[in-house]
């Protein structure tokens, strides 16, 4: 038998069900796509304009259209999903009332299928059937792969998402404020990248991935965006003239 002690250590419940944890998508998706989108547009603009101006508008405007459009985008879908979970379960409670023996000997069925023992079995499906709540979790997690208590909040992942890729633009961006133009197309691209691979790393404490393979994808994933932004940044001038 295999033991797994933080799995009841209480710390690491703690820990695994804080804020920061449930919405570990949101957070990394947005800080992510700020550094990556900002950082590329305006490497590309400054060495195309050779504007500090253009570059910091561009900056803005990117980071304050973006940000809000991530959070309602993210706002909209989890709304969506958790609209389709509601219904679905809506409907396995219809039928764990209007067929309560017949969803009695389904849940004892899957729980077989699991790999309980059949008395077991049937005792757990017999217990569960006399309480509708559990009845509905048990019946929503096995037959339908649904945890009625996991379901995400769409308000507070928007917030998460509009938050999190201000943030992140705003690293590509800062230097821009305060340095030469020249020093700061440098400096932006060394701290973005270094602000990338630190997010993978970090996010690797949750993922339970080695840091540096972590730190290291989103380390060349932001390379290429800024590789893409430097060559547009380039070539569209030439191709203007």
């Amino acid at each position: 038998m295999h033991h797994h002690p933080h799995k009841y250590n209480p710390a690491y419940i703690h820990h695994n069900n804080n804020s920061f944890s449930e919405n570990i998508r949101e957070i990394v998706f947005g800080a992510q796509d700020g550094m990556v989108s900002t950082l590329g547009a305006i490497t590309g603009i400054a060495v195309g304009s050779q504007s500090h101006f253009a570059v910091i508008l561009a900056g803005i405007a990117i980071i304050s259209v973006e940000s809000v459009s991530m959070a309602i985008g993210s706002y909209i879908s989890t709304l969506s999903e958790r609209r389709m979970m509601e219904r679905i379960l809506h409907e396995e409670r219809e039928e764990i009332n209007d067929y309560p023996k017949e969803e009695e000997l389904e849940l004892e069925e899957l729980y077989i299928k699991d790999g309980w023992p059949e008395a077991l079995a049937k005792e757990m499906a017999r217990t569960a059937a006399q309480d509708e709540h559990l009845m509905l979790k048990e019946m929503a997690y096995r037959e339908l792969n649904i945890s009625s208590e996991s379901m995400e909040h769409p308000l507070k992942n928007g917030v998460f998402m509009f938050f999190s890729y201000i943030v992140g633009g705003l690293i590509p961006l800062s230097s821009y404020f305060f340095l030469p133009l020249g020093v700061a197309i440098a400096v932006s691209t060394g701290v973005t990248l270094l602000g990338l691979f630190a997010l993978g790393a970090g996010v690797s404490h949750f993922t339970k991935q080695r840091w540096f393979t972590a730190g290291a994808r989103t380390f060349v994933f932001g390379g290429v965006a800024l590789l893409v932004g430097y060559l547009v940044g380039v070539l569209v001038p030439m191709v203007g003239m």
